[in-house]
This record gives C-alpha cells, structure tokens and sequence, in this order.
C-alpha cells in the first residue's frame, strides 16, 4: 500500500470498484491537498463518477483505503464523510423543490453544518467563514439572494445547480466534490460556474475536486488534471502537460486539443458518467 502524503486532505489508495463482473474503477491513486483546484476528466464510461462516489462515501470500494485528514474513512457512511469536511453535488441537483430557497440552505446548516460554538451556548462558531455562518450571507455568496423567498422548483436550472452547490457549502465542508455541476448550461452560465468555483476556492479556502463535461473550461481553469480511462488513471498533471500526453490524447482528446493558452481549445463534449 502507499504510503500516506503529508498535509494531504483527502488521499485514495488503489481504490477498486467493481459491479459484478465489471471493474468500474481499477486500482486509482491520488491525493488532494489543502486548497487544490483538481479536475477529472476522460471518456463516457471512465469510471469517474463511480470513483468520485467512492470519495465521498456513496459508494463501498471493493478494494482500496480512503484517508481524510488521517482519519481511516474506508467503508463508513456518507454522514462520516461529512462530519469530516467532505461535501458534495450531484449530477442531477438535489434539492428540496417544494420548499423555499432560503430553507434549503438552513436545513443544511440545521443539520449538517453547525460547529462547535466559542461558548457552551452561544458565541461564533469555530473555524467557520463569516460567509458561511447564515442562510442568508451563504445565498449571497452563490448569487441567489433575491430568489431566497421563491420555491425551489420555481428557480431555473442553473440556479438550482449553485443552490445544490449553496447546501454543500452549508455543512462548512474542507472539502467540495463537484459533479457535472455545468451540465446543461449555456457557454456564458458555464464560464461564469468556473469563475464562482475559483472564488469559492480562494476566499473559502477549499479543496475542490471538480468533474466536467466542459473539458475545455475545466483546462483553464484547475491546477492540476486526473485522467481516467476505462477505470485507471492515466495521466495526473498539470493541464499544460496533460494535453501534450500522448496517452490521453489517443484516449481522450483527441489531435485538435491544444495546450491552454496556445491557440483557442475546442470545446470537448461528453456525455454525463
């Protein structure tokens, strides 16, 4: 087994799933440190939503070890990974449509997301960013401040992709999972979801771990690219080299990508995980 990486928030170790006879997701490795923005793109059936179920506790690994912060989170339920700053979205945005914005915010915060306070019963909570410490400031920082009286299922689709991303946030995670989170939107709500999980980043100081269709936005904007096909990882890079990797580019992208910055990518889709 490898060994475990210092200051390393969240570290997968071989991480095996397989569904009968099938191998979903073979043997992957990676770690994630405190304020990294990492991407995980490869084709339909790469196995990346299976992977990210398995970092976030959706999903049992058959083989493998799961480590957060140190603490062995193999096997436990999701409400463990929570509780250890582990937050995630979905593909398809789960919320509470037939209650108010503002009270899918505060169930998470209700229920998930309170701190221990300062003083026995009252006083700031601990560690927790001052626009994390209400319904109300966390709607501002997603943009939904004036939908926060409306239905959930009276706001558009895009709007309910950052409230899923506003209920994550409320259980104050280290740590943010965010699946196709830009599936569905127009190229203009698709670059500015990029600019938002930037800013959530910087002035949260969260981990992100990102998963997109949009390869050619998440390319601009992560640090660094995990590569999955058919359930291994292929390359782990920067997207400079990544692009340049002849491996992924017989796998994945294809001759027309191009490094970031060169000349303008284009746009890659794929169809959900």
């Amino acid at each position: 087994m490898s060994e475990p990486h210092r200051n390393a928030l969240l570290e997968a170790h071989n991480i095996t799933v397989r569904f009968g006879g099938l191998t979903a997701v073979d043997g992957v490795s990676a770690h994630f440190a405190p304020g990294e923005l990492v991407g995980i793109i490869g084709p339909n059936g790469a196995g990346k939503t299976t992977f990210f179920n398995a970092i976030s506790g959706v999903q049992v690994p058959t083989a493998g070890r799961l480590l957060c912060q140190g603490h062995d989170l193999t096997g436990r339920a999701p409400h463990r990974f929570a509780a250890h700053g582990v937050a995630r979205t979905f593909q398809t945005p789960r919320v509470f449509g037939d209650m108010p914005v503002i009270a899918n915010i505060e169930f998470g915060l209700r229920f998930a997301g309170r701190r221990r306070r300062k003083y026995l019963l009252w006083g700031e909570e601990l560690g927790v960013p001052w626009a994390l410490r209400d319904a109300r400031s966390i709607l501002q920082l997603i943009g939904l401040a004036s939908q926060a009286e409306l239905p959930a299922s009276a706001i558009t689709p895009s709007q309910q992709r950052l409230l899923e991303i506003g209920m994550a946030l409320a259980t104050r995670p280290r740590l943010l999972l965010l699946d196709e989170v830009a599936a569905g939107l127009t190229e203009a709500e698709v670059e500015e979801m990029a600019r938002l999980i930037g800013r959530l980043r910087d002035e949260l100081d969260l981990t992100v771990i990102w998963i997109e269709h949009a390869v050619t936005t998440l390319l601009r904007h992560v640090e660094r690219v995990i590569v999955l096909h058919q359930g291994r990882k292929i390359a782990d890079d920067t997207p400079h080299n990544v692009v340049r990797n002849p491996e992924v580019i017989e796998a994945y992208l294809g001759d027309e990508m191009v490094p970031p910055g060169e000349q303008p990518l284009h746009e890659h889709e794929e169809a959900a995980a």
